[in-house]
């Protein structure tokens, strides 16, 4: 034990041993990969050309999609390299910067989802004054505050979990550098990190699901009083995408990270791990695009004007 490292290099160990499973899981995860990239820069590109979509919800669901595309890009690409290649090999600060830039972007979709909460309160519960409270200033300050927040987290995670003594054992046992999985390479005493990345990670859950909580409470309570059927389905046809995609994100960050250590399963964590850092920014497009008019419109709109421009050029 007193035989310890700075370390140059980890090596992660991955999904799976098994060689027969390399190419398929490459396949699939590419074909993830692809989707994840053309969905969310395409709703990226599509806010930025269409007019009709320069509200606050789309430029927090723009800033979705970018945090979206940066935390898959942060782990998919080295994933694929490794059942490409049969290389886990990664470098101790190649490692460092992607655990900071994941945690980062993760903690920042955490938040831009509260902000999108808040927005569809404003919305819902006073469409009167929505111009008014929703500005463009307010936008601004929830985005560069998301990021903030995010980037900070991140910079206390890295430095905490890097300051630790790490033994020469160096084998992770995960497909990419997550806290839990570096944390536990640590043959100093760990309690304190893991004490810190509870109470992190459940402040920053937490907090912002408190505000989606009250925010969609008051929006529930709103849609009650509305009389007629069609304000029902109106009221909730605006919150429908966003109730699913903070419940697919908030169910599976409270599975991974808020238990006890001595809970964790590594294959359990990988099964989940995938999901959250590889499904979860793909499905966020497509659940706001196939749920959403506006966005079909744009779409659409999109479409046939390259269609026509094709045609001319013809």
């Amino acid at each position: 034990m007193d035989n310890r490292t700075e370390g140059t290099q980890f090596i992660l160990l991955g999904l799976t041993n098994a060689p027969e499973l390399q190419i398929p899981l490459f396949i699939m995860f590419t074909l993830i990969y692809l989707i994840t990239l053309a969905g969310n820069l395409g709703m990226m590109m599509l806010i930025l050309l269409d007019s009709r979509l320069h509200t606050p919800m789309y430029f927090f669901l723009s800033n979705l999609s970018l945090v979206d595309f940066g935390y898959s890009t942060a782990v998919t690409p080295k994933v694929m390299a490794g059942l490409l290649r049969g290389d886990q090999v990664i470098s101790y600060n190649a490692c460092a910067a992607q655990m900071f830039f994941f945690v980062a972007f993760v903690t920042v979709e955490n938040y831009l989802l509260a902000s999108m909460a808040y927005d569809r309160y404003a919305a819902v519960c006073k469409p009167l004054h929505y111009t008014t409270t929703m500005t463009t200033g307010v936008c601004a300050r929830l985005a560069i505050g998301s990021y903030i927040c995010g980037f900070l987290n991140a910079s206390f995670h890295v430095g905490d979990i890097f300051s630790l003594s790490l033994c020469n054992s160096n084998p992770v046992h995960h497909f990419f550098c997550d806290v839990p999985a570096v944390m536990a390479l640590s043959c100093s005493d760990k309690h304190i990190s893991e004490v810190f990345l509870v109470f992190m990670s459940s402040f920053n859950a937490l907090f912002a699901l408190l505000v989606i909580l009250i925010s969609y409470l008051f929006i529930f309570i709103t849609i009650l009083k509305v009389q007629s059927a069609q304000g029902h389905q109106k009221a909730l046809s605006t919150c429908a995408s966003h109730l699913t995609t903070v419940s697919i994100f908030y169910g599976t960050v409270i599975f991974m990270y808020l238990q006890p250590s001595s809970s964790h399963s590594m294959d359990t964590d990988k099964i989940a791990s995938v999901f959250y850092s590889m499904v979860i920014p793909m499905l966020n497009p497509l659940v706001y695009s196939l749920r959403n008019k506006e966005v079909k419109c744009a779409f659409k709109k999109v479409v046939e004007k390259a269609i026509f421009s094709i045609g001319l050029a013809i």
